[in-house]
């Protein structure tokens, strides 16, 4: 309890009253909690606990009159003086608590993992049932803070001092893309990765809540509830990760097919639809950690950084990168399946939203993007093949003509994409280089699939192309053709 004024250290009796609604709420026999008072030490004691309970919080605790005076923080300690956070004043802890980690048993108060986010000592200002002035000196916590009573049990805990170190902006919400290619000629200066055949996204995790966000800039996070459990895994570290969403088929390689199922629809952790179609976030770079902008260190830098974060869970994994022997990993991947690999310089620093070379996507299934420009009919006025483009690099305006698509549409699939076209039809072509033909329909190019073909000559269309799926994770402006030297 927080009382009017201090009065220096309590008696035993007064102490074993301040802590009765502590006692009171825990069978010791069970919980690995301190059920022993403890003594103080030199300077008035704090700890933060991150507490991983029904909800992730911290729990803030102060050494004052012989006890652990204490709030539950739902959104954490703020670090900037334009944060404000509700703080709820709860039962006092014994001095020992200050010691504490471990996890308590379900079914018990307060259940889940309790670990020290910071700890140290801290100097009053002032310190009553209205106001607490202090300063903290922490490992990690530093500056001076005020909690104010609103009302009952609801305090409002500020920072009343700016951060000696100022955090560096979050990054823009677009990934580093990488180019289509071959093996480099000098691998010793590259890593290598598996190419996974997902949906890009970049994680944002801030106060333990994750956020993701695809490549077309949308907040996909509602889709894919089982990932939000990474935000916690983080604690209060913010940090912002770059990884690809993947669903598995029944032989545990990447299926995109499957994907698409989960692609645009909101589910809750509960959902038949997660249970039967589960996805893992594969992370592969980081950009942002504790207040520092990652951008400019080097590639081998930035992994070591996220291999250090151990980021290994039911929904998320961080696959490790090679390092030569390129051709080799390269045949282990088309003998496993999987559509390709990716090279990426060693020294390259992360630079979002480009396609600078830096990074190689070596595919063993040539598959890219396209824009969808309309359609041909086909028997009964079914949806008989879509006819598709793509734009150069720098010329988001010019719809250049890639050839027409008719195979690898399930009943649903083209059920869906006549729905979809239908709604979209105008009288202007959208195509810089094709006439209208018998049965063709334009469109407005706004939607986005994925196709993959045998071939694609300088100068001719797509030879054997197969229909693979919408891409809503791209924006139409952003498909070009990749391979530079299939180019016409």
């Amino acid at each position: 309890m927080v009382r009017n004024a201090y009065h220096g250290a309590m008696d035993k009796e007064a102490r074993n009253e301040a802590l009765a609604a502590y006692r009171s709420k825990r069978d010791f026999a069970h919980t690995p909690e301190p059920s022993e008072a403890g003594t103080s030490r030199a300077g008035a004691r704090f700890v933060v606990h991150e507490h991983h309970a029904s909800h992730l919080h911290w729990d803030l605790r102060l050494e004052h009159d012989g006890v652990l005076v204490s709030w539950a923080v739902p959104k954490g300690i703020p670090l900037s003086p334009s944060d404000k956070r509700l703080a709820i004043h709860v039962e006092d802890h014994p001095l020992s608590y200050a010691d504490f980690e471990g996890e308590i048993p379900p079914g018990h108060y307060g259940a889940g993992q309790v670990r020290i986010f910071d700890r140290g000592t801290y100097e009053s200002e002032r310190f009553d049932a209205q106001e607490v002035r202090f300063a903290f000196h922490g490992r990690r916590l530093e500056g001076r803070y005020v909690l104010f009573r609103t009302h009952d049990t609801h305090w409002i805990l500020k920072r009343r001092d700016p951060p000696r170190v100022m955090a560096d902006p979050l990054p823009p919400a677009k990934p580093m893309l990488a180019r289509l290619g071959g093996l480099p000629d000098d691998e010793d200066a590259y890593a290598f990765e598996v190419k996974w055949d997902g949906m890009r996204a970049l994680a944002f995790v801030l106060n333990g809540r994750l956020r993701l966000i695809s490549r077309n800039e949308h907040d996909v996070t509602a889709h894919y509830p089982e990932i939000r459990a990474l935000g916690p895994a983080l604690s209060a570290r913010p940090a912002v990760l770059d990884g690809e969403i993947v669903a598995q088929d029944a032989n545990g390689r990447p299926s995109f097919t499957r994907l698409k199922h989960r692609m645009g629809h909101t589910a809750g952790v509960r959902d038949p639809l997660v249970s039967a179609i589960p996805v893992t976030y594969m992370l592969f770079d980081i950009l942002y950690l504790d207040g520092r902008s990652l951008l400019a260190r080097s590639y081998t830098d930035r992994r070591a950084l996220l291999a250090g974060l151990r980021l290994e869970g039911p929904a998320w994994s961080t696959p490790k990168a090679h390092e030569g022997e390129a051709a080799a990993f390269l045949e282990t991947t088309r003998a496993w399946g999987l559509e390709g690999i990716v090279a990426k310089r060693l020294l390259s620093p992360y630079e979002p939203g480009l396609r600078t070379g830096a990074w190689i996507k070596i595919k063993n299934i040539r598959r890219q993007e396209f824009v969808i420009g309309g359609y041909r009919a086909g028997a009964h006025e079914s949806l008989g093949a879509l006819l598709l483009g793509y734009y150069e690099p720098g010329d988001p305006r010019t719809l250049h003509y890639a050839g027409a698509v008719g195979t690898g549409f399930t009943r649903a699939s083209r059920a869906e994409l006549q729905a979809l076209l239908q709604a979209r039809a105008r009288a202007h072509n959208p195509f810089a280089d094709k006439t209208r033909g018998a049965g063709e329909v334009f469109v407005a190019p706004d939607l986005v699939c994925e196709v993959s073909y045998r071939e694609w000559p300088a100068g001719h269309n797509l030879r054997h192309p197969a229909y693979a799926g919408l891409r809503t994770d791209k924006a139409a402006s952003e498909v070009v053709r990749e391979d530079p030297g299939e180019r016409p």
